[in-house]
């Protein structure tokens, strides 16, 4: 059962909340937020919402932003970071119009209920389960300037295998052997675990938490599987606490995909599970790794529109830094089980009804994760839909490591775009899937595709350290 506004205000008057935030999704999936006091929190704002610009969120033109925003008192939680009592809430983005408001559609929150009413309309599911997983650095510091004169950046991290003739106590990690390393070498336990608890007292399950392959400073954390819309919002509290909780064990986090070079990248894998009337959809005994026809369909319309789909799940220059071989992450379109060279892997232990699932493997934590889930979705109903057969495409099962084999049989199979102007060509090719419904506005993925080609502009044009090493004495 859903809170109301009264509960939120018995909330406010119980736990002496001075402050009620309001924390709202830009185009990139970054957090913007405005404060209002608590005594002036009423029926009213639920009800008319907080007035805002939405051109400075990406959203829409100068001329016609005036949008409102109505806090989702299901999202209630109170902030672990300010020091003033302070209550915060997400929601959804209106337009304002006469007789009522309308949804503002290209807002990331009704995209991700778009496409859930869309797939529940299909008769195919009625709820999508996902679980994101949570890879992050933690630095002792990080630096960076981009000017006339300078280019350059530094990181540190004391456990790093660039310290071990420094650091003294001889707690260093080998490159690429952080993985699940035990005290000394881990000494951000207890900042984790710290995360952890906070995510729960937010609502969110977490599965565990533990040090990543990267021995820079490479963690993650897992959170439980979850319905599509909750953990979209789950994902952005995730993030949020991640980053404000290292900075008060005086640490920098970062879930940039690939912030090391020569060390493992940041990845944010996502388990796909669907139901319908509690039931698992994507079980059969005597399928391929024993998923069931629809799950094979759904898994054919993400390799179908994995180019395309690159441009949300990794809408960052810096992603197709990690997407090579060497580093576990996924280069080759296929799929296949317990292989994590195929983008989409079939987890061998999951071997219940209730737990078999597939993962797709490429998208990283710079998407905003609501177009991200909600993309995932419309492409594997694509798939239903259209009876997707990803065998029968040639897409695998590649049970064997895609890495290793002879370079005239990897030139057989189809690669991953290499960097973000193919993902967004192929994104401006193939988006059809993406509008069934009304689900993705086409003005938003024109927006979108824009600001992220100005992006790609801007980064080609600034100089890079390693061109005055290549190129300097020609």
């Amino acid at each position: 059962m859903g809170k109301t506004v009264q509960d939120i205000m018995n909330l406010i008057r119980q736990k002496d909340i001075k402050m009620v935030d309001f924390k709202m999704v830009d185009i990139h999936g970054q957090y913007r937020h405005v404060t209002i006091p608590a005594h002036d929190f009423n029926e009213e704002i639920m009800a008319t919402g907080v007035g805002f610009d939405a051109s400075n969120y990406g959203y829409a033109v100068v001329e016609k932003s005036d949008m409102v925003f109505i806090p989702d008192p299901d999202t209630a939680v109170i902030d672990p970071f300010c020091q003033i009592p302070t209550l915060s809430m997400t929601g959804n983005a209106m337009i304002i119009d006469h007789p009522a408001n309308r949804p503002l559609a290209q807002y990331p929150r009704n995209i991700v209920l778009a496409a859930e009413r869309y797939m529940r309309d299909s008769g195919i599911a009625d709820t999508m389960l996902i679980l994101p997983e949570f890879e992050f650095y933690l630095f002792d510091q990080v630096g960076w300037e981009v000017g006339p004169n300078a280019i350059g950046m530094h990181l540190d991290y004391n456990q790093a295998r660039w310290n071990s003739y420094t650091a003294g106590d001889g707690n260093v990690v080998a490159k690429q052997k952080n993985y699940h390393i035990a005290k000394p070498f881990d000494p951000t336990y207890e900042c984790r675990s710290e995360m952890v608890m906070l995510m729960e007292e937010a609502g969110i399950p977490v599965k565990y938490h533990h040090p990543e392959v990267g021995a820079a400073g490479q963690f993650e954390i897992e959170p439980k599987l979850g319905q599509m819309s909750r953990m979209a919002d789950a994902s952005m509290m995730i993030k949020y606490i991640i980053r404000n909780t290292a900075l008060k064990y005086g640490k920098t986090a970062t879930l940039m995909p690939k912030p090391v070079y020569g060390e493992a990248g940041n990845g944010m894998h996502v388990h796909i599970m669907l139901l319908k009337d509690g039931q698992p959809v994507f079980s059969d005994d005597n399928g391929y790794s024993h998923l069931s026809e629809t799950a094979h369909y759904f898994m054919g319309g993400l390799l179908r529109h994995i180019a395309s789909l690159c441009a949300i799940t990794n809408p960052s220059t810096n992603s197709f830094k990690r997407l090579v071989p060497g580093f576990e992450a996924p280069v080759t379109v296929g799929y296949a089980t317990s292989n994590r060279s195929a983008v989409i892997r079939i987890p061998a232990y999951a071997k219940t009804p209730l737990e078999r699932r597939f993962e797709i493997r490429n998208p990283d934590a710079t998407c905003n994760p609501y177009f991200c889930y909600a993309a995932i979705l419309m492409a594997g109903l694509d798939g239903i839909r259209n009876r997707i057969d990803p065998h029968a495409n040639g897409w695998g099962p590649f049970d064997m490591n895609l890495f290793n084999l002879p370079e005239e049989e990897k030139a057989k199979l189809q690669g991953l775009p290499t960097c973000l102007e193919d993902a967004l060509d192929a994104l401006e090719a193939d988006h059809d899937y993406l509008l069934e419904g009304d689900v993705f506005p086409e003005i938003l993925l024109k927006n979108f595709i824009r600001s992220k080609r100005e992006e790609c502009r801007q980064m080609a044009n600034i100089p890079h350290p390693a061109e005055f090493e290549r190129y300097y004495n020609l």
